[in-house]
């Protein structure tokens, strides 16, 4: 059965989705599963490696088809993936520009809101780790989206800049209506970020 965008619409919700089964090459990935997300709410979505969360996360960019499932998408996605996905042979005032259609003042606003003030004619390989996931998000939230998708936005980051990436992501959160699910495997993180949290449990997929 193919993908269907048909869920009867809802219009108090930021997405909705209801999957029966999820599988790759006839190996179950997910199975049935069914969640709304609000308007400003952040969704943690917690569950071992390999249990589908990135997967889900596609599953609700419209980047993979479900088996068998529907989904109200958001109006506006903006996705921030694991590693920054930048155009390194672009600015990262580019990196702004070309990528979201935003113009250069709405894209020194946007770098200056995550720390990045005057970096703007810089290349991503001239950033450090930090500075490039500070830009992916500056990227996503210069989308203005009306819901964001963030796959373990703070992974291999030392304690100290993790946290500063977190006190970033509740400032810029707090300057929208925009609706976040968050994957992430620290529980921590997890609890100080989210308004909920839903926790993906079975049997992780193994790789062949």
């Amino acid at each position: 059965m193919g993908f269907s965008t048909t869920l009867e619409a809802d219009t108090s919700c930021a997405l909705a989705l209801d999957l029966q089964s999820h599988s790759k090459g006839g190996a179950p990935i997910l199975g049935a599963l069914s969640l709304k997300l609000m308007p400003g709410e952040t969704l943690a979505l917690t569950g071992p490696s390999g249990i589908g969360k990135t997967t889900l996360l596609r599953i609700l960019a419209q980047l993979e088809e479900p088996i068998d499932g529907t989904l109200q998408p958001a109006k506006r996605l903006a996705f921030v993936f694991q590693e920054p996905t930048l155009l390194k042979w672009r600015s990262a005032r580019e990196n702004l520009t070309l990528t979201t259609g935003c113009s250069i003042a709405e894209a020194e606003a946007s770098l200056a809101s995550v720390g990045l003030s005057g970096q703007g004619d810089l290349r991503p390989d001239a950033l450090s780790l930090g500075q490039q996931r500070r830009l992916a998000l500056a990227r996503a939230i210069a989308l203005r989206p009306s819901v964001l998708l963030m796959d373990e936005p703070f992974v291999s980051l030392d304690p100290q800049l993790g946290a500063e990436m977190m006190d970033l992501f509740r400032t810029l959160r707090s300057n929208s209506d925009m609706a976040t699910i968050l994957v992430t495997h620290e529980p921590k993180e997890a609890e100080a970020l989210a308004d909920r949290i839903l926790e993906l449990r079975g049997t992780p997929a193994q790789p062949k």
